[in-house]
């Protein structure tokens, strides 16, 4: 397995349209200058996007995001969320997509003169780059769930990399990644510096601890779209909800454990550091409350009035 992110490739992807500073190109000539900062240097942010039903889900969310990210980065946008809603429902549209579609949007600081950090050296408004896709999680990873390794990598301080901010510069990530994948495990459990645990490298993790449901205290990881929805599910469902400091014990003693994402919802974990979680043969009772759960939040946005439509 490949973690959470696991997919079938689907041929449609092949001919699709990606936007590119406003204009529509076919992936095969999609191009960037190669003095662009998100290239040169991991100078940008994104947001990972879910279509369903015609709808891209919580899209007033990630887009706050986005705007918060490049405005602690100081960039210098030249277009509004509204702007960016439209562009995305008009990509969305271009390639007839409805339903089943993940998109990655990535807005860097622009092109540059030279090959240097100093955002001064940038001669462009922000590069925006959307990609939609055809992209489903595989059953089998909702269903039989995902294996973890804690990584010596932690997630830092937020005055050497603010771990809220969803940049291109992910390569604490990736070195957990590497080294989960190298230990056998489909993703990353990442410690903060204080030996508590934080959150996984490309996804959010939380257990189920004497029948409540305990998540990190959100200091030393992205603040989750989908973790957030979880957070508000679980109280709707009269859980005992905690944002809290705990241990590898904690963990390894759950009665269950699972993780959060945009792209696959909420999939079990089965097993941290070669630990089983839960008792053997146990059925995820709360983990399947919550995944139904999620399943109305994710319909009601689409036939709610606080949803953003602009195709109508």
């Amino acid at each position: 397995m490949k973690g959470t992110h696991e997919y079938a490739g689907d041929s449609r992807n092949e001919h699709i349209l990606i936007e590119i500073n406003g204009e529509h190109v076919p992936r095969a000539e999609a191009r960037i200058s190669v003095f662009d900062s998100g290239f040169i240097l991991g100078d940008g942010v994104w947001e990972g996007l879910r279509v369903e039903g015609n709808t891209v889900l919580f899209l007033e969310r990630h887009l706050e995001r986005l705007f918060e990210g490049m405005k602690t980065l100081d960039f210098q946008p030249d277009f509004s969320k509204e702007q960016v809603a439209a562009r995305l429902y008009a990509l969305l549209a271009a390639n007839n997509m409805n339903d089943g579609v993940h998109i990655r949007m990535m807005v860097s600081r622009g092109v540059k003169s030279t090959p240097y950090q100093d955002p001064r050296m940038t001669v462009t408004p922000p590069t925006v780059v959307i990609i939609p896709e055809y992209k489903e999680a595989l059953p089998s990873t909702v269903e039989q769930g995902v294996r973890l390794y804690t990584v010596y990598v932690r997630r830092g301080y937020s005055d050497v990399q603010d771990p809220a901010l969803n940049t291109h510069s992910k390569l604490n990530c990736i070195g957990a990644c590497i080294q989960a994948s190298k230990a056998g495990a489909d993703e990353a459990l990442m410690l903060d510096p204080h030996g508590f645990v934080a959150t996984c490298n490309s996804t959010h993790f939380f257990i189920v601890r004497r029948g409540e449901l305990w998540t990190s205290t959100g200091d030393y990881c992205l603040d989750g779209i989908t973790r957030g929805k979880v957070l508000e599910m679980g109280r709707e469902l009269g859980l005992v909800v905690r944002e809290k400091n705990f241990t590898l014990t904690d963990v390894y003693n759950a009665e269950e454990a699972f993780v959060t994402g945009t792209f696959a919802g909420l999939v079990p974990v089965t097993e941290v550091d070669g630990r089983s979680i839960g008792e053997p043969g146990a059925d995820r009772t709360l983990i399947k409350r919550l995944q139904a759960q999620y399943r109305d939040t994710v319909t009601r946005y689409i036939n709610g009035p606080g949803a953003t439509h602009p195709r109508g």
